[in-house]
């Protein structure tokens, strides 16, 4: 059976006609948080000061989300005070998309857009806050809808212009940029899968040789799976560095 929208919109499971119902994206965005949490634990629970590998591969993908991404963008100062946040996001993100490619569960818990736009209202109010205790809002506001060194006139049309940009297509693009990414990965994996199914275990199990065209069907299928790794991992960076990026150019005198 070839995939549809309704992959996104899964039966109630558990607790049915209750406030509490829940369905199978549901329960793999509970699973994920609950996993993390385990990860986080276990990995903090008894650093060593000579690490073994699982130490040193911890240390790495935390050490490349702080440097890289948190203070690269906000500078020490600034990145300490908006680490946590960031962090969040990013793990939460991560493993929300990697979930679309884990058999079994097969869904992404940020193919619906529940979590992708709770995720971009974060990232629109830390920017709006950071730039108010840096500035005052007064100054704030005015430095993002009128910019320095643009004559007067212009602003008529620049102001509204900036308005759009900053206040409404942020966090619209924000929501969308990761939602129609992990919907496109599980679209295009669901049909070669059901297709790889429909060829071999059907046209070629009744003798026709079509089938056999299965196995290239299959084999994208392995193509498109390890592309949806790299997807998860990059909609992952992209979110978190894109936050930083929005925080520093608040924070800035000019942006």
């Amino acid at each position: 059976m070839p995939p549809s929208i309704e992959d996104f919109f899964p039966p109630v499971v558990l607790f049915a006609n209750t406030p509490f119902a829940l369905n199978r994206v549901e329960l793999v965005r509970i699973l994920v948080v609950i996993v993390l949490v385990l990860i986080l634990w276990l990995g903090t629970r008894r650093m060593k000061l000579v690490p073994g590998r699982a130490q040193v591969l911890f240390e790495y993908v935390i050490g490349f989300v702080r440097n890289s991404i948190i203070v690269e963008t906000l500078g020490e100062k600034d990145g300490r005070r908006f680490m946590p946040i960031i962090m969040t996001i990013f793990f939460l993100t991560l493993g929300m998309n990697l979930t679309g490619v884990v058999p079994g569960l097969q869904i992404a818990g940020t193919s619906i857009i529940g979590i992708p736009l709770i995720e971009a209202a974060i990232a629109y109010v830390l920017f709006i806050y950071a730039g108010i205790r840096k500035h005052g809002g007064l100054k704030f506001f005015q430095a993002a809808l009128f910019p320095p060194g643009v004559p007067w006139p212009l602003y008529i049309l620049l102001t509204p212009v900036e308005f759009v940009s900053t206040f409404i297509v942020r966090p619209i693009s924000l929501t969308l940029r990761l939602l129609m990414n992990l919907v496109a990965g599980h679209m295009l994996l669901a049909l070669c899968w059901a297709a790889t199914q429909f060829f071999l275990f059907t046209l070629l199990a009744d003798g026709n040789f079509l089938g056999l065209l299965g196995i290239g069907t299959f084999a994208f299928g392995i193509v498109f799976f390890l592309l949806e790794v790299f997807v998860a991992l990059l909609q992952a960076y992209v979110i978190a560095i894109l936050t930083a990026i929005y925080i520093q150019l608040a924070v800035t005198e000019e942006h």
